[in-house]
């Protein structure tokens, strides 16, 4: 091999090759040029490069960097997040969406513009394909994960440089719901008995749906309720005592867990199930529920009219409705975190206690779920009329003449 001006023919090559360095690492790749000219100038403007980094005026690109799809990336964050034990389906479907608009790209060349055009079609959708236009939320996480895979492969090395990934305002995708004391009450005779002391627990405890129904008898030792790490969302362990409400609530429980199994008795591993077997997805029960409470309706997916399934929708007519025609609007299961959190808080159990017990990281997500309503208000302007009267009173005591 004979090297001549920074290029040079491998042994029984007939394609020139190109060396060069940059902060200690050596770089060599194909000019993929048969003609020595054509093959100085591409080193040239590789030389270029290699200086224009050194100036800071713009980070170098590799020839490996080059190759990077954003199918490696996201193979390689898809592993991350299986070895941290986070993969999720909801992961997996977000994935599939940044794959499908991105999966093939060189990885270099996913701008900002580029990602922009991203969030345009997501948001208005594809009627052609009869894609619907996806919500803030959604675009947001498909984002998320994007960003994501661009900052582990920055960090690993593998690329100098990312492209800046803005997120979309959801200020207006806060939910704001929460139960009163009579709403409780009134969703309970309407929801299945197996479902009753679980909604309960949610609403006094604030714990996430998938935690409470991870719960087993094991997790119980005397008065206080002990949740796995493994079974949080934060993978932080939590454990709370309980008395009261709380402590009727696990007996009725323990004696709902007594099942005779080859003429023995015996107890259920969880605390909350379904003839002995894990709370499964509830949706359409929670649903009818709240329908049938009040506390939310059924509306048609096309003109957002009420409308009950086995008939028409009232404003569009034709086949009779199926439930996947049809959209729910009301109060949520998750509404009892927002309820019990928000109990705490009026109840005087300091913010950080008040954490611990529900599991939120940081200060400004418990914030968002410490709703005020009308009755709160009234109190603050009851309390505020009470303390101005007071001090009205006392400048007029000092204004009395002697």
């Amino acid at each position: 091999m004979s090297v001549d001006g920074g290029i040079y023919l491998p042994k029984g090559s007939s394609i020139w090759w190109c060396r060069y360095s940059l902060r200690g690492t050596k770089y060599r790749e194909s000019t993929r040029e048969r003609d020595k000219s054509k093959a100085l100038k591409f080193r040239k403007s590789r030389m270029k490069e290699v200086g224009a980094d050194q100036i800071g005026a713009k980070p170098f690109v590799g020839p490996q960097q080059q190759k990077l799809t954003v199918n490696d990336l996201l193979d390689a964050l898809e592993v991350d997040y299986r070895v941290r034990d986070k993969l999720s389906p909801q992961v997996l479907s977000h994935l599939k969406c940044v794959r499908k608009a991105f999966g093939t790209w060189r990885a270099v060349n996913v701008t900002e513009e580029e990602v922009d055009r991203f969030i345009e079609n997501l948001k208005a959708g594809d009627p052609e394909k009869k894609e619907k236009p996806k919500a803030k939320a959604t675009i947001n996480r498909a984002l998320q994960l994007l960003s994501q895979a661009f900052k582990l492969t920055v960090d690993r090395k593998r690329l100098t440089q990312m492209p800046k990934i803005r997120k979309l305002s959801e200020k207006d995708n806060v939910r704001e719901g929460f139960f009163g004391e009579d709403e409780l009450r009134e969703i309970l005779k309407y929801l299945p008995e197996y479902l009753r002391d679980f909604c309960v627990f949610a609403c006094r405890v604030s714990w996430r749906k998938s935690e409470i129904i991870s719960l087993r008898w094991a997790d119980v030792d005397g008065h206080s309720v002990r949740l796995r790490g493994v079974d949080s969302k934060s993978r932080d362990g939590r454990v709370i005592a309980f008395d009261g409400e709380l402590a009727e609530l696990l007996d009725r429980r323990r004696a709902a867990g007594q099942i005779e199994v080859d003429s023995c008795i015996r107890l259920v591993d969880y605390v909350f199930h379904n003839d002995g077997m894990p709370v499964g997805d509830f949706r359409k029960a929670w649903q009818t529920a709240a329908c049938e409470a009040g506390l939310g309706q059924m509306l048609c997916r096309k003109c957002k009219t009420p409308a009950k399934t086995c008939q028409p929708c009232p404003k569009c007519g034709g086949k009779n409705l199926e439930y996947r025609d049809l959209k729910y609007n009301g109060k949520l299961f998750h509404d009892f975190r927002r309820t019990a959190v928000r109990n705490m808080i009026n109840a005087g159990v300091p913010d950080k206690q008040a954490m611990t017990v529900s599991g939120h990281k940081t200060r400004s997500m418990l914030d968002r779920y410490t709703i005020i309503n009308e009755n709160d208000m009234l109190n603050v302007m009851k309390r505020t009329q009470k303390y101005v009267k007071s001090l009205s009173a006392k400048a007029g005591r000092r204004q009395k003449p002697q």
